[in-house]
């Protein structure tokens, strides 16, 4: 597949997470790609607090002066896949940043730090570890991202890169998602299955057609609230699911293609998605989407 198929199909399931609201910041217990102490030796400049381990594909951090540090791993099928990817990334940073080789991450890896005068100042390392790709950015406030700042980050990536392969992330298989929900949505003949988190599933097609699911924990009193909000598409109750069910069709704003189901139960909701890159016959209706929502309805 193409790799900016690849990359699409990546990005609706950003999107799709993202599309759901702010719930208020807890702190996260673990990072399973460095711990506590390990960053505390690697940036003992920096206090920083996890915020979220992104559903074990990554971790977000803040200071106190206001500093955000973004660790991202992301796994491929294959080292091929992750070759590619790679340069890819590698390409998008050099577009914001001059880069210099890093020795002793990976199998490769380049870093830098963002201009003097960028209007947003950021210094990130980026690492290719077999099938996995490593990114560490930091983005501080009222200062310069400078080789001060470069130097740490790579400690804390030398670290964090052994330790690529306890992401969530898998494929051929996922608990929410099968390829038989694949049928009369995605092309079976080029399907990929991958898990991407302990709450989120993703399956691709050649077309980058994509299906997705997204777990969130979340109040039935936010659930309510989404039910009753306005917004750029066709809303429809699904009660044979819930009081809680609704979905979304026909958006004036975004994919006008895609279709999405929420479903809540125990606590947590459930967000599975249909987005075809172009005009499909299960665009503009949720009646064929419901029965891979009742499945995943079934498994909360």
């Amino acid at each position: 597949m193409r790799i900016i198929d690849y990359l699409f199909s990546r990005l609706v399931l950003f999107l799709a997470i993202g599309a759901a609201p702010v719930l208020p910041v807890r702190a996260a217990e673990t990072c399973p790609f460095i711990s506590a102490q390990e960053l505390a030796r690697a940036m003992p400049a920096h206090k920083w607090t996890l915020i979220s381990n992104q559903d074990g594909r990554g971790c977000i951090y803040q200071a106190g002066r206001g500093d955000t540090m973004m660790l991202s791993v992301f796994r491929n099928p294959d080292k091929d896949r992750a070759k590619e990817l790679y340069a890819t990334f590698v390409e998008t940073l050099s577009e914001r940043m001059k880069l210099s080789a890093v020795a002793d991450i990976g199998d490769e890896g380049q870093g830098g730090t963002s201009a003097a005068g960028a209007e947003r100042q950021e210094a990130s390392v980026v690492a290719l570890s077999g099938d996995y790709i490593l990114q560490i950015s930091v983005y501080p406030i009222g200062r310069r991202a400078d080789d001060a700042l470069l130097g740490p980050i790579t400690e804390a990536a030398r670290i964090a890169v052994a330790n690529v392969s306890k992401s969530s992330e898998r494929f051929g298989n996922c608990e929410w998602l099968t390829a038989a929900d694949a049928d009369g949505f995605l092309d079976n003949s080029t399907l990929t299955v991958q898990r991407t988190g302990a709450g989120s599933c993703l399956m691709f097609d050649r077309e980058a057609n994509t299906m997705t699911v997204a777990v969130i924990a979340m109040s039935r009193d936010t659930v309510l609230g989404m039910m009753k909000r306005a917004g750029p598409c066709t809303h429809v109750a699904i009660p044979e699911l819930g009081r809680e069910a609704f979905g979304e069709h026909s958006c004036t704003k975004g994919n006008g293609n895609a279709v999405n189901i929420y479903v809540w139960r125990n606590g947590r909701q459930a967000s599975i998605l249909f987005a075809p890159v172009k005009p499909h016959p299960q665009s503009g209706s949720v009646e064929r989407l419901k029965a891979v929502a009742a499945r995943v309805y079934g498994k909360l």
